[in-house]
């Protein structure tokens, strides 16, 4: 995949910048980090600024993170709340447990999506509980802008003063990749503990 990346970059420029990015915020699978350290090396290079990766990649990370938000819009709580009035006593989910999640995510957001635009893998994702919450688009926007624009600084500035070694970079980030799978899962599993205790406290009660 990284030769098929930076192959397309080195053909189109600022628009495979652009194109990979977004597909990467849609799909991601897609490594940001090979992207964007590569188009800071691409700077000293060729006739690309920093200044132009960075504003070309950030364009590309929102439009990816509009059209997820747009598929949590379809989603909505509403909807959810339909499948759960059919099939929540499987479920062992109540419309109270949507609610909630509902408005803890109207309470914190915007920061969440703020913060997790600097995670990779669910700073793609996040755009989709986003929708669903019906958070304002606006705040959306700017938030999601704003995380981008640091992870992509960050990246594409990191590519730019090590190009020589731009590998090196990525597997740094790998790293910290790796590290944030494992708070992931760490996480994941202790809503998994608490869904199981929830769903055996329900059960004594029935």
């Amino acid at each position: 995949m990284e030769n098929w990346i930076i192959s397309l970059m080195e053909q189109y420029g600022l628009w495979g910048i652009f194109f990979l990015i977004a597909l990467e915020n849609v799909f991601p699978p897609i490594p940001s980090e090979v992207i964007l350290t590569f188009g800071g090396v691409m700077t000293g290079q060729t006739d690309l600024t920093v200044m132009g990766v960075i504003a070309v990649s950030t364009a590309g990370s929102v439009v990816g993170a509009v059209i997820l938000y747009g598929i949590g819009l379809l989603l909505d709580v509403e909807n959810l709340n339909k499948i759960v009035n059919r099939y929540g006593k499987f479920l062992r989910v109540t419309s109270e447990d949507i609610h909630r999640a509902d408005k803890w995510f109207d309470k914190y957001g915007v920061w969440t999506v703020f913060i997790c635009r600097m995670i990779p893998l669910i700073r793609s994702l996040i755009s989709i509980p986003a929708g669903m919450s019906n958070m304002n688009f606006f705040l959306f926007l700017l938030f999601t802008t704003a995380g981008t624009l640091i992870w992509n600084t960050v990246l594409v500035n990191l590519g730019a003063a090590f190009s020589d070694s731009w590998h090196t970079v990525v597997e740094y980030m790998d790293v910290y990749s790796n590290v944030a799978y494992a708070v992931l899962a760490v996480v994941f599993l202790a809503a998994l503990i608490w869904f199981v205790k929830k769903f055996r406290s329900r059960s004594a009660k029935d």
